[in-house]
């Protein structure tokens, strides 16, 4: 069973109709404070707060209300039904009408020899990066030729057009809408780091653990700094970060963008130096579990997130492995 997880403060949109209608799929949507009362989405498992609080998970009482990291309640949800893969939406993210993923594990194109790698570039003509991005690399060239390898693909991302998941600063000094090419899946070779968000994107069961969403950074950091956790710990048993060619489009609700540029200076401060961080720390003699703590323990030591993440975390995991 594909799970697609959302959250919304909206009455239900386009995004929420078309998941319901793919086959051997089950769309979780979590409603948060802001979430319209008495909305119904029919066709979903939606939980308001309400329903939210009546559920058994440790996590719970450590969530904050009006933060994305509610999402995660539609991750536990999704393992507790048996999901085998999670799909990570937006209200605002229309898949399209042939929406799919690649197989996780096949012959693709790889690209990067480590540090950072825009991905974007190997869709695109324009001067964009993705949300994440290190600013210090974003006028660097790169070389964006590929090689065919046998991978096991543990996340995949697929590009979203029109208005795609990139930073303030882009919609601030460009903001110009774009359509990537479709070309062919690529896929970023072993310490090679690109940010991935929980937009269009697909995670394999084997990895649910790491879906968490760090609950005391904002909402336009969690989503990225769960990625730049993640790759490490993915390189560490052998999978890869994957990215496709667009599936949905994005006609975005509406942001204030200096407040969105307000809420992602950590981010800017702080992107550059977690992937080295959480690879001194990780290793594949450790559980999950194990590399998940140590990863947050040392990003705490460096002020990137708070002591409380700690303790949030521990409860996550108590959940996901009962779960799973």
């Amino acid at each position: 069973m594909k799970a697609v997880v959302i959250t919304t403060i909206n009455p239900p949109t386009e995004t929420i109709k078309r998941f319901i209608e793919m086959e051997d799929t089950k769309v979780y949507v979590i409603g948060d404070r802001k979430t319209p009362k008495n909305c119904k989405y029919a066709g979903t498992e939606y939980y308001s707060v309400e329903e939210q609080n009546k559920l058994k998970f440790d996590l719970l009482k450590h969530l904050p209300y009006n933060h994305y990291s509610r999402k995660m309640i539609g991750y536990l949800c999704a393992m507790r039904d048996g999901a085998d893969v999670i799909i990570d939406s937006d209200d605002d993210n229309t898949p399209v009408l042939n929406w799919r993923y690649p197989e996780f594990s096949g012959e693709y194109e790889t690209a990067g020899k480590g540090e950072f790698y825009n991905i974007y570039q190997n869709y695109s003509r324009l001067h964009i990066w993705p949300r994440g991005f290190p600013l210090s690399y974003i006028n660097k060239s790169q070389n964006i030729e590929t090689e065919k390898k046998q991978v096991n693909v543990g996340v995949w991302q697929g590009l979203v057009d029109i208005d795609p998941d990139v930073d303030a600063i882009y919609r601030l000094t460009k903001g110009s809408p774009c359509y990537f090419f479709n070309n062919r899946p690529v896929v970023l070779n072993k310490e090679t780091a690109c940010p991935y968000n929980s937009q269009n994107t697909i995670t394999r069961k084997e990895l649910f653990q790491l879906l968490y969403l760090p609950t005391t950074v904002s909402f336009r950091f969690t989503d990225i700094l769960r990625g730049y956790v993640a790759q490490p710990i993915m390189w560490e048993y052998g999978y890869s970060l994957g990215f496709y060619g667009p599936t949905a489009e994005q006609v975005r609700n509406y942001h204030d963008f200096f407040k969105d540029f307000l809420s992602e200076i950590p981010m800017y401060e702080h992107s550059e130096s977690i992937v080295g961080a959480v690879k001194q720390v990780v290793s594949k003699d450790s559980t999950m579990v194990y590399n998940m703590y140590k990863a947050y323990e040392v990003l705490y030591e460096k002020g990137i997130v708070k002591r409380d993440e700690l303790s949030t975390l521990t409860k996550w995991n108590i959940d996901v492995c009962t779960l799973t």
